[in-house]
């Protein structure tokens, strides 16, 4: 009665008529509401469906969230190289979609060449794949050697022209050229017309791919990025031949060797030491201004090297 006359009493201050129905309404959802409220929780006692299903998702996830997180300091901690790639993976393409990210495990199985660093493969992929990607580079070779005979009318000199005539002739009979036969071209490659800045654009994507680049550029990109590519190698002869070839070890010299042209991947570490020491005597007699000669090297000295000897 007291909460009746309450009811009324306020009703009447806002100036508003209540119904007895309405009245008995709003006692029975105050008296459900204080139940709900006041009362200690009980398994009877349930929230609606859809808050039910709110805090459902909000729980898994939130703990989806906190394994996620374990997951990326334990690849973080123990295995940083492949996390680095997997992180840059996940933010690419593939992790656009969503649950695309599951995805990437089974890309990198199915696509380890590709997908994977050379420290993951196995001993055998990493023998295949070196493998394909030096097929790829030895494809340019014939086409390098071919642009090499069609600017000798171009060469001034007539000792150059002889010379290099002899040169490209031997490659192609399966002579693997000489120190001196190399560097006496020095100067045809400091300038015209076999200076880095002033090859033919397809000469240019050539020695791209034979340097395992993109050769899908425009040709004034392609041309610094190879320029940037032979100092850093130039400047690495130096520090290998003040360091001297003795203090690497096999796998070093094999690493060595094919980064600068060779398949080393089926050569004695004997035969391997011999060709990068060939390679560092003709690369730290050149100038800056001749490491257009060192780029052609990677095409002339790696061409028949267990081939006839001059």
């Amino acid at each position: 009665m007291a909460l009746s006359r309450v009811c009324w009493s306020r009703s009447a201050v806002w100036g508003s008529a209540v119904t007895p129905g309405h009245f008995f309404t709003r006692r029975l959802q105050l008296g459900r509401s204080g139940l709900a409220w006041g009362a200690p929780r009980s398994s009877k006692l349930h929230l609606s469906p859809k808050a039910d299903v709110k805090n459902l998702m909000s729980y898994v996830v939130t703990k989806t969230k906190a394994i996620n997180g374990k997951y990326h300091r334990f690849l973080g901690r123990h295995f940083p190289r492949f996390y680095v790639l997997y992180t840059i993976f996940m933010k690419g393409i593939i992790s656009i979609p969503p649950f695309a990210n599951y995805l990437v495990f089974l890309l990198m199985y199915l696509f380890p060449r590709q997908l994977l660093i050379r420290h993951f493969w196995t001993p055998k992929q990493q023998t295949d794949f070196l493998d394909i990607y030096h097929a790829f580079r030895k494809q340019s070779h014939p086409e390098i050697i071919s642009y090499l005979e069609k600017v000798i009318p171009l060469i001034s000199d007539a000792g150059l022209r002889w010379h290099l005539t002899d040169l490209c002739t031997k490659i192609q009979r399966g002579t693997h050229p000489a120190i001196h036969d190399i560097l006496a071209l020095r100067e045809c490659f400091s300038n015209h017309p076999l200076g880095v800045n002033q090859l033919q654009a397809l000469h240019v994507k050539a020695l791209s791919r034979a340097m395992l680049l993109t050769s899908y550029l425009p040709p004034p990109l392609l041309r610094h990025r190879l320029k940037t590519h032979t100092t850093v190698i130039h400047q690495l002869d130096k520090a290998l031949a003040k360091l001297g070839i003795g203090q690497l070890t096999a796998q070093e010299v094999k690493s060595a060797c094919y980064l600068r042209g060779l398949n080393s991947t089926h050569i004695g570490e004997d035969r391997c030491r011999t060709w990068l020491g060939e390679w560092l005597q003709i690369s730290c007699s050149l100038k800056e201004t001749e490491l257009s000669l060192l780029l052609h090297n990677v095409v002339l000295l790696s061409t028949n090297y267990l081939g006839t000897r001059r």
